[in-house]
């Protein structure tokens, strides 16, 4: 990577200049510090940078997913890549965001078809920005409501009756008797998503 111009240093210093002076920096301690602000230049992302599409190689690296679950999701039309002139993938920098997304969604249990249609919402001839990752979220908000109502279920209601039938849990005998909510269908009346809660006095 290129060393910042003249102007460029000649800007930083004066930027920075009177407030290293003023709090006592000076000679070798002085220097470093320029070298330091110099090596931060240096790695900021240019506007270039920020545009330039990324090999399959280096979407691997900086989502942390392998080469070949890149190409699965891209056989799945979760992402999408162009073409270089000799033939070889090409993604846009906001394929990233892509990836976090189907990650935490698929860490939750939600599969690849859901993640799939709702990502369909976002555009696909233009970079996604805010306000669309907005819609999408707002879209999907009452799925996620239910998600999180089931994991909460999970975590806090094993340990009391939830109306399956096993009749195992002492109290089964007071909030199940005999079984009697298999009236209301199949399944544990009290654990599904918009079944009433166990009360703490079950929970007891």
């Amino acid at each position: 990577m290129s060393v910042p111009s003249l102007n460029v240093q000649m800007t930083m210093w004066v930027a920075i200049g009177p407030l290293l002076l003023s709090n006592g920096v000076r000679g070798e301690n002085a220097t470093s510090t320029i070298v330091e602000v110099k090596r931060y230049h240096q790695m900021m992302v240019t506007r270039d940078e920020l545009f330039r599409p990324w090999t399959v190689g280096q979407v691997a690296e900086r989502s942390g997913l392998s080469v070949s679950a890149l190409h699965f999701y891209e056989r799945q039309g979760l992402i999408f890549s162009t073409r270089s002139d000799g033939n070889q993938r090409r993604f846009g920098r906001d394929t990233l965001r892509r990836l976090a997304f189907i990650r935490a969604a698929q860490s939750v249990g939600i599969s690849l078809a859901d993640i799939g249609e709702a990502l369909d919402r976002l555009p696909r001839q233009r970079t996604p920005r805010e306000q669309d990752w907005t819609r999408l979220a707002e879209g999907w908000r009452d799925q996620l409501d239910a998600r999180i109502e089931q994991l909460e279920r999970l975590r806090d209601d094993l340990t009391t009756c939830i109306g399956c039938g096993c009749l195992s849990f002492e109290r089964c005998k007071l909030v199940n008797p005999a079984d009697r909510l298999a009236v209301e269908g199949a399944g544990a009346r009290r654990f599904a998503v918009g079944t009433p809660r166990p009360t703490v006095d079950d929970r007891d």
